[in-house]
């Protein structure tokens, strides 16, 4: 067995990841360890764990492993592509990953250079895990109710999953996933971009009432989001949802829109998360800063919102109004036609003082910067009120809402 060419061969994929990192972080991180290989699919745990005995030149062992992988994933394809190229070694020396012979190479060319991208995003991810400690930095704030989020990196075709835990989100699982086939920030409908900005899954749809082609189930998000129809965006349908039958994975850009997972990955996110409460951020490239930094980032904007607050219980509409944008929207309610609702809300209050309980915070900057916030809305002295959605956008130096609704 040609042993040295094999490893050599990998070695020219994970180069390219390991190169990759060096150039954005001018030194090289600490190799993975077991226990956070094994934070990620377990089948994509064992693919990497393949690479590395290739790596060290440990092929004999590398080909046993791989072909237990197939016997538990047989549709894996990228296990497959790295089996083969494991048995094609023994009798030839391979000069690149997924080194088919020519007649071959030209046959599935596009299959095989999806399966190199996809071989890469996932190496790539693994090498630029976030830190301990680290969040997103549009997740300023989590409410108890948010008992799980969702954060999606496209650069990586990573999902993100976060359990809310008393100390704050805590990063519990991530995994691979797959795009609309010309990308992201979809804009219109049919276009086959996957959308940007905050969303929340909406539904859980059984997989006894779709196509076999969605897989071990879907979960609808929010697109178009108040945002979006602000911006004039159309279409609809985005889903996170699996791989038919005798598919584990699809290609890094595949999809129609829909944020695609292996069904093993989609049905343990299925199986934590909740609908309407749970939100889904999908971000062109993740900034991960530390937890505690995120605090003083909502003093500024918090303060407005207690004004607002303050107003409100005052009972002067007038003042209150003054918190509102001029392209104020609900529901094709302009702010005129909406200043009667607010009336009636203060003299429903009768000038009680309001508190905002299990508040959460979601901050989307592109051209603009949006503040999505969920918060019960209560009467001081009382311990439920309505749950309250707004949509605050920064105007120079000032917060205006342009979308506010009674949360479902």
């Amino acid at each position: 067995m040609n042993s040295t060419a094999f490893a050599c061969a990998l070695c020219l994929l994970l180069g390219a990841v390991q190169a990759q990192a060096k150039v954005k972080n001018k030194k090289t991180k600490p190799a993975l360890t077991a226990s956070q290989t094994q934070q990620d699919g377990a089948a994509e745990a064992r693919l990497i764990a393949i690479y590395r005995l290739i790596g060290k030149g440990d092929t004999r062992t590398a080909l046993k492993q791989a072909e237990q992988l197939l016997k538990t994933n047989p549709s894996f394809a990228l296990a497959q592509l790295t089996y083969a190229d494991l048995l094609s070694a023994q009798a030839r020396p391979l000069q690149a990953f997924g080194d088919a012979p020519p007649d071959q190479r030209i046959l599935g060319h596009d299959t095989l250079a999806d399966l190199r991208s996809e071989s890469l995003l996932r190496l790539k991810a693994l090498r630029e895990r976030p830190d301990a400690g680290t969040l997103p930095s549009e997740f300023l704030k989590l409410a108890a109710h948010n008992k799980h989020a969702i954060a999606i990196d496209a650069s990586l075709a990573r999902l993100y999953l976060f359990e809310n835990r008393a100390n704050g989100p805590v990063l519990v699982a991530d995994y691979y996933i797959s795009l609309g086939k010309l990308g992201i920030d979809k804009r219109v409908e049919g276009d086959q971009r996957t959308p940007l900005g905050v969303y929340f899954i909406t539904s859980q749809l059984d997989p006894k009432t779709l196509k076999d082609f969605y897989g071990s189930g879907a979960l609808p998000i929010n697109y178009p989001n108040v945002l979006d129809i602000k911006r004039g965006k159309t279409g609809g349908g985005i889903w996170l949802h699996g791989t038919p039958p005798g598919q584990f994975s699809r290609a890094p850009l595949a999809s129609n829109g829909c944020l695609v997972l292996a069904n093993p990955d989609l049905l343990s996110i299925v199986r934590q998360v909740e609908i309407r409460t749970t939100p889904v951020l999908i971000s062109k490239k993740l900034k991960w800063v530390p937890a505690a930094s995120l605090k003083p980032s909502t003093h500024e904007f918090t303060s407005q919102l207690h004004a607002w607050l303050k107003a409100k219980s005052s009972g002067n509409l007038t003042n209150l109004a003054t918190f509102y944008a001029p392209d104020f929207n609900h529901n094709g309610k302009s702010l005129s036609d909406w200043l009667p609702t607010l009336q009636h809300e203060v003299s429903t209050w009768q000038g009680k003082s309001l508190e905002i309980k299990d508040l959460s915070l979601l901050r989307w900057v592109d051209t603009h910067e949006t503040m999505v916030v969920t918060f019960g809305e209560v009467a001081r002295g009382q311990r439920s009120g309505q749950t309250r959605r707004q949509y605050w956008s920064r105007e120079g130096t000032q917060w205006k809402i342009f979308y506010e609704s009674v949360a479902s």
